[in-house]
């Protein structure tokens, strides 16, 4: 377990500054240490052995006076400097991590759970407050104590410091063995509240059915299990801390009393003198302290070492799509081609998608159907540069132009000029306006009620207070069918002219999926449309419809040439019952 990982120094600038500060105070810290030490025992020596005055003593009592303010003004500085370069780390840290996810996208976040992200996002990112505030100013000041109280005792009394050098040596030494086996501990105590964490976030998104199941008391009996596994493990790791800490005061015990006992000699003998003695002695529980205090702040930091480690793997890790830096094209007239799109998630050994070959034509409105995997989600997520092609090329082309790569263009740039709206739309706490003002912040309310209109959300106007009222978190308080027109009138406020939709009648009523349906038609007026549906009858609309199985195109072309050509996609029109009538 590194003191220091050095990727803080790159991810958050804030330590570098501080790291400088911590090191000039606790060198600061260090003279003043030595020179309180030497003006106790001249204080000492020459009131009971030399038999010095006050008036003789005013010069060595000022100077002791000054070190003592001086030595609590350094203390103070260090909290204070180290609470705020603390805040600001962890800051620099939570936007780098928001940023990342927010810029990484769905794609990437598939393969982390959610629940260990918000864990790591709140409390992990808290944890590194003991790291920055105690562990580190404690590291600056075992490493600069030590080393000038030793380089001062050396020509006074050379016996002494050879004794330093046989004990002081094993503290730090036990230290790292203690800190290696807590190291295992910390992190099984980690990974134990990630994964309550994880199990927590998980029973309740999906607690109405659970409940409808009559499944709840057991994940409650599961929670217990999993919260009392924490407990035993942090238990484990807190009777590590004591020992060590216990252990840590023995040894130091053990050196000054060594330290004093060879003194105690040599006065007697008459090699050292009374005040250089004291002084020695004075200094002595002053060096061992900052080595002492080290333990004990290491076990106080080491669940923030840990998620540190953790935080900068996520930070560290390769873009899921790093984009370029080439403007993209117009998406109004931008002609979008896949030739062998190949796609594989991480970690999954079967491709989403396995060589897929797809135009998409500016202004018309194409419809991707298929079984469940065949690759149609996956298709919109690498148009949206939320990940990047294994294979083949995804190319935008634009008249005069001889087209761009997708993965050469600011892909900021490129979303900007794009509407998408998920399977599961996400709706925040706040009001209904504030929801759809998402796509244009700007906004005013007039166009946020064309926008509502025009998405057909007719509830509206039965609402408390109409577009003001408050929803809950992920839009509680309205329907499925409400939430997702919703999430088209963001859609209709962007006023992209390339919209991406993913499933937008999924699990809706008839009536429901009616509206949408109408909604959309207003959508695709003088936009790209790319849908992605299992409703057959919404295919049924589309100008043209490219069937996806295993990952490839297997048919395509306009819905009412394909019912009839008895491939595919006639196959699926027929299992689901979708007629001419609809």
């Amino acid at each position: 377990m590194k003191p220091l990982d050095p990727r803080l120094l790159r991810r958050a600038r804030s330590t570098r500054s501080f790291l400088a500060l911590t090191v000039g105070l606790g060198l600061a810290t260090a003279v003043v240490v030595i020179v309180q030490a030497t003006a106790l025992a001249e204080v000492i020596a020459g009131a009971f052995v030399g038999g010095a005055g006050l008036d003789d003593l005013t010069g060595a009592l000022g100077l002791l006076a000054v070190a003592v303010l001086a030595r609590a003004g350094l203390a103070w500085g260090s909290e204070v400097a180290s609470q705020r370069a603390s805040a600001r780390v962890k800051s620099e840290l939570r936007q780098g991590l928001l940023g990342r996810v927010a810029s990484d996208g769905p794609v990437a976040l598939a393969g982390r759970s959610r629940g260990e992200l918000a864990i790591t996002a709140t409390r992990g990112i808290d944890a590194l407050d003991a790291y920055f505030s105690r562990y580190l100013p404690q590291l600056a000041l075992a490493a600069l104590v030590p080393l000038l109280a030793v380089a001062w005792i050396w020509p006074r009394d050379p016996v002494s410091v050879g004794i330093l050098a046989l004990t002081l040596p094993t503290i730090p030494l036990f230290m790292v063995l203690i800190g290696l086996a807590a190291r295992g501990r910390t992190r099984r105590q980690w990974q134990a509240l990630t994964r309550l964490g994880r199990h927590f976030l998980d029973v309740l998104q999906g607690l109405p059915t659970l409940k409808a199941h009559g499944r709840a008391e057991r994940q409650r009996a599961e929670i217990a299990r999993v919260t009392d596994d924490l407990r035993q493990r942090t238990l484990r790791t807190l009777r590590v801390a004591f020992l060590s800490s216990g252990w840590l005061e023995l040894m130091a015990m053990i050196g000054v009393a060594m330290l004093a006992v060879g003194i105690g000699l040599r006065l007697l003998e008459g090699t050292i003198d009374f005040e250089t003695g004291l002084a020695i002695l004075i200094l002595a529980p002053e060096i061992y302290l900052p080595v002492r205090m080290l333990g004990q702040q290491f076990h106080a930091s080491t669940e923030g070492l840990e998620v540190a480690s953790e935080l900068l793997d996520v930070l560290e890790a390769p873009a899921a799509a790093p984009g370029g830096s080439a403007a993209p094209p117009d998406a109004a007239a931008v002609t979008v081609r896949l030739d062998g799109v190949a796609y594989a998630y991480p970690g999954r050994q079967e491709g989403a998608l396995g060589g897929a070959d797809l135009t998409i034509h500016p202004g018309e409105h194409l419809a991707l159907v298929g079984p469940t995997g065949a690759g149609k989600s996956t298709l919109l997520s690498l148009l949206l540069g939320f990940a990047a092609p294994s294979a083949g090329r995804l190319t935008l082309l634009e008249p005069g132009s001889g087209g761009v790569e997708l993965g050469a263009v600011d892909l900021d740039a490129w979303r900007a000029q794009l509407a998408w709206v998920p399977q599961r739309p996400h709706l925040v706490a706040g009001s209904l306006a504030d929801n759809v003002r998402l796509a244009d912040p700007d906004a005013d309310d007039a166009a946020v009620a064309r926008a509502l209109a025009d998405a057909g959300a007719d509830f509206v106007d039965d609402l408390p207070a109409g577009a003001a009222t408050l929803l809950g978190e992920r839009g509680a308080g309205l329907s499925a069918g409400q939430r997702r027109r919703v999430a088209l009138a963001r859609a209709f406020l962007r006023d992209a002219r390339l919209v991406l939709l993913d499933e937008p009648t999924a699990d809706l009523d008839v009536d429901s999926e009616e509206a949408v349906r109408a909604a959309l038609a207003r959508l695709a007026v003088g936009r790209t449309l790319v849908v992605v549906t299992h409703r057959l009858a919404l295919a049924e609309r589309a100008d043209r419809v490219a069937v996806l199985r295993d990952g490839r195109v297997v048919e395509q072309g306009p819905p009412g040439r394909l019912a009839v050509a008895g491939g595919p996609y006639a196959e699926l029109r027929a299992g689901s019952g979708v007629g001419g009538a609809r």
